[in-house]
């Protein structure tokens, strides 16, 4: 089973929903904004990807938040609560299958884990 985390109207996720459907690859696909995120869903994935790379500090999202907030970011914990609280900080998509997470979008990398 294949799980595409994002949003709809986020460029990268509609890259890497058109590269599965074009591979006729099946997915679920679980949108931030209506379901949300929660905290053994984050933990699973920094079992295999860093947070550092989960929070997207290049994101309008983290631009936004005050100082202090993006300051307090310094661990594990702190991040799956920035990223529980303001799911849109998460850089997307996040793909997961089995125990492959992949952050982002690259066509290369999801032909490698998924064919």
């Amino acid at each position: 089973m294949i799980t595409l985390y994002g949003i709809p109207n986020c460029g990268s996720v509609k890259k890497a929903r058109d590269w599965l459907e074009s591979q006729d690859i099946v997915y679920e696909f679980h949108d931030f904004k209506k379901a949300g995120i929660d905290k053994d869903t984050i933990t699973g994935w920094m079992k295999h990807v860093s947070w550092d790379v989960l929070v997207n500090k290049k994101g309008t999202t983290w631009r936004g938040l005050p100082q202090a907030t993006q300051a307090s970011v310094t661990s594990a914990a702190s991040a799956t609560r920035l990223m529980m609280d303001n799911p849109s900080v998460i850089k997307r998509p996040v793909l997961c299958k089995g125990k492959t997470v992949l952050v982002g979008f690259d066509a290369g990398t999801y032909e490698e884990h998924l064919c």
